[in-house]
């Protein structure tokens, strides 16, 4: 019998390993404006807004930009930085302001934290698909209660991304968002769906019909591209829920460059 594939145990016992560590200035600008905007009053209800950004790379320029912009929304928020890599905690502790910024060695299990909000992003590609729900498991346990996870990809610039927002009961939301002139089709997104997703896009999964259809419904909005392509998105975004799927949010948020649906929509 194959052994379960486990995640690995540093020697902290920070559970997970080390991802490429590629990251650039502003790639997760898309999810964080996404969560100062979507998520803003969950966090100024939060009674302790302590917030974990996991896995976030060789530089922490990510996790200081991140906090930087929460603070706009709850400027007593604290963010803390995790990684497994020791020379980068090092890294994060260089620019480092306690108590609203710190940096610490941890992985999956948070290293004691409990934080309301945490972002994992581009750190669960390199697991399986069952690694990744334990991956996901994991982190939910360790939060606080009522807390989410936002976990995703995104390209190396961060014009493709896509997201899902879990809490204690399950995957609850899934995002995409791009900036619509880096775009051929929507499609273009699926190289950066989710651990959970990735594998889900062929025919007679919903991922793959979600990314059909509003191919299609692109493809309808041509007539709006003299207007940009933010109105042909924000067009296409109309359509998608015209045909049915339980798009959210309204025009403010779709010129953005964002979907988010339902995640029942998607679900394998």
């Amino acid at each position: 019998m194959a052994r379960k594939p486990r995640l690995a145990a540093g020697r902290a016992r920070a559970l997970g390993v080390p991802t490429r560590g590629t990251t650039n200035p502003n790639r997760l600008r898309r999810v964080d404006r996404w969560m100062t905007g979507t998520l803003s009053g969950f966090l100024l209800d939060a009674p302790d807004p302590l917030v974990v950004d996991l896995g976030y790379g060789a530089t922490p320029i990510t996790t200081v930009e991140m906090a930087a912009r929460l603070r706009a929304v709850r400027p007593d928020v604290r963010v803390l930085g995790l990684e497994i890599d020791q020379d980068r905690v090092d890294a994060g502790k260089a620019v480092a302001a306690p108590p609203l910024l710190d940096f610490r060695r941890g992985g999956f299990e948070l290293a004691g934290a409990r934080p309301v909000l945490l972002r994992a992003f581009n750190v669960l590609r390199q697991y399986t698909e069952e690694q990744s729900f334990e991956a996901w498991d994991t982190m939910l346990s360790r939060m606080a209660p009522g807390g989410l996870v936002v976990e995703g990809t995104c390209d190396e610039i961060g014009r493709r991304c896509t997201w899902v927002t879990l809490s204690a009961d399950g995957p609850l939301r899934f995002t995409l968002a791009c900036k619509p002139s880096g775009i051929d089709v929507p499609s273009d997104l699926a190289e950066r769906l989710p651990k959970a997703l990735i594998h889900k896009n062929v025919p007679g999964e919903r991922v793959h019909a979600l990314l059909t259809d509003l191919d299609a419904c692109w493809a309808t909005a041509a007539p709006f591209a003299p207007f940009g392509p933010r109105a042909r998105w924000v067009e296409s975004a109309r359509l998608l829920r015209e045909r049915g799927w339980p798009v959210l949010d309204d025009r403010r948020r779709w010129r953005l460059g964002e979907i988010t649906l339902e995640w029942a929509a998607v679900a394998p």
